[in-house]
């Protein structure tokens, strides 16, 4: 990733050839995590080399964990044990982590010293209270800003309990940040949710040893287990495949593979939106990566038709809602999206800066509380483009640079880093002119 401030976005050329996504960021973040708190050492292979996963990374490091970097993509992570975490000297930084931090709150709580989780401008906006609540209801002491948002001081020392937690939210941080303190706790901790979410923390506490039940929507482990060292292969994290994927369906003569990408199933819901629109998507060689199911996905070029998207879809896709947009840009006819409210508190508000950009590119775009109707089958024209400094509006108008009639300029561009570093390398590689 250079250190450029801003993209310009124009028509490039039909995307050909096979790209290699960067790894999942979920999965990186955890793997560390969980890494650091085993018994033994694990060695971790295509650990994604962004800004928010090597937070991660140095934090553990400042906790005591002694992690090498044999190359890039490898970490070799020393583990200390379930209690062998140390006390830092000072502030734990999640840079733009919403993951690190909301998931370091429920390890850290259960801690015997005190901690300090701080965050970039962006997360440090962000609402915590959506953990640090039932944290509090186990016996944590976290305290936050007066309006709930980071810093967020960990007190350590205290005597947690298992919880049944039923929670009002479909967040796979706040239920992940539970069953971790849950680790910490006295007898057993069970977390009910009102739509499954992804199942990356049960699937990685299962791979190292930790005896856990779950189903979709429902996950109980019992306190006081030690987690065993082993080795993970990190998949292509899905969400910076999706850009890809709806650029080469968007845009005409385009064909490419995308190699042994993450396809956990409450993280695909853009797969299934898109072929509801009529996306030419197969998927070919299936494989399985660090308990993780993956496939190539080989996308051909296809006319789109907007659709309503299934509302029990939005869950599986939130992150990938500003890549969606740009598709239905491209698409004929409406394209009808509800249900989405968790987008207004994302790095940005996510719903309000598409709809803004959309239209600042000549584009009709219906916005509500929870969703919007966006009208697509126009040419998109000139404009500049405001990213708030989220990565993913960034890469989703770099998208729509391609499909416009006139040049996009994309500003405060620089967090792209935390999650696809060299997005731009990558895209031009595969036809993008994106400068």
């Amino acid at each position: 990733m250079s250190n450029a401030q801003h993209w310009i976005a124009r028509k490039g050329q039909p995307l050909q050839g096979s790209l290699t996504i960067p790894g999942d960021k979920s999965v990186s973040h955890r793997s560390v995590m969980f890494a650091a708190l085993a018994d033994g050492t694990s060695h971790i292979d295509g650990f994604l080399e962004g800004e928010d996963t090597r937070a991660t990374a140095r934090i553990f490091s400042q906790l005591g964990v002694r992690i090498e970097t044999p190359s890039a993509s490898q970490r070799v992570v020393h583990g200390v044990g379930i209690d062998g975490l140390q006390a830092p000297s000072a502030p734990l930084d999640c840079g733009n982590a919403g993951t690190g931090m909301r998931l370091l709150a429920g390890l850290l709580a259960g801690q015997a010293f005190d901690c300090t989780l701080v965050g970039d401008e962006s997360l440090s906006g962000r609402p915590m209270r959506r953990v640090t609540g039932p944290l509090s209801q186990m016996g944590a002491k976290i305290d936050t800003e007066s309006d709930g948002t980071p810093p967020l001081h960990v007190h350590g020392g205290q005597s947690l309990q298992g919880i049944d937690f039923a929670s009002p939210v479909a967040s796979a941080q706040v239920k992940s940040a539970v069953l971790l303190a849950g680790l910490y706790a006295q007898g057993e901790t069970s977390v009910v949710e009102p739509h499954p979410t992804r199942d990356y923390t049960e699937r990685m506490l299962s791979a190292f040893g930790v005896d856990i039940e779950f189903s979709p929507g429902k996950a109980r482990l019992r306190g006081g287990q030690r987690l065993r060292a082993t080795d993970i292969v990190v998949p292509a994290d899905f969400s910076s495949a999706a850009f890809f994927l709806v650029a080469a369906s968007i845009i005409p003569g385009s064909e490419l593979r995308l190699k042994q990408v993450g396809l956990n199933p409450r993280r695909t819901g853009l797969l299934y939106a898109l072929r509801l629109m009529g996306a030419d998507i197969t998927e070919e060689n299936p494989a399985e990566q660090g308990g993780e199911p993956v496939a190539d996905l080989v996308v051909r070029h296809a006319p789109l038709k907007g659709a309503r998207i299934p509302e029990a879809l939005v869950p599986d896709m939130i992150d990938e809602f500003p890549a969606l947009f740009v598709a239905a840009a491209a698409a004929e006819g409406q394209t009808v999206v509800t249900g989405a409210a968790e987008l207004r508190v994302k790095e940005s508000d996510r719903l309000a800066a598409m709809a803004t950009g959309l239209r600042a590119l000549g584009m009709q775009v219906d916005e509500t509380e929870e969703g919007a109707t966006l009208h697509g089958g126009v040419t998109l024209g000139s404009g500049t483009i405001e990213s708030h400094g989220d990565h993913r509006i960034a890469m989703a108008f770099a998208i729509a640079g391609q499909i416009s009639g006139g040049e996009v300029r994309i500003n405060d561009i620089a967090n792209v880093a935390t999650s696809f570093p060299d997005f731009d390398g990558l895209a031009r590689s595969a036809g993008f002119d994106l400068a």
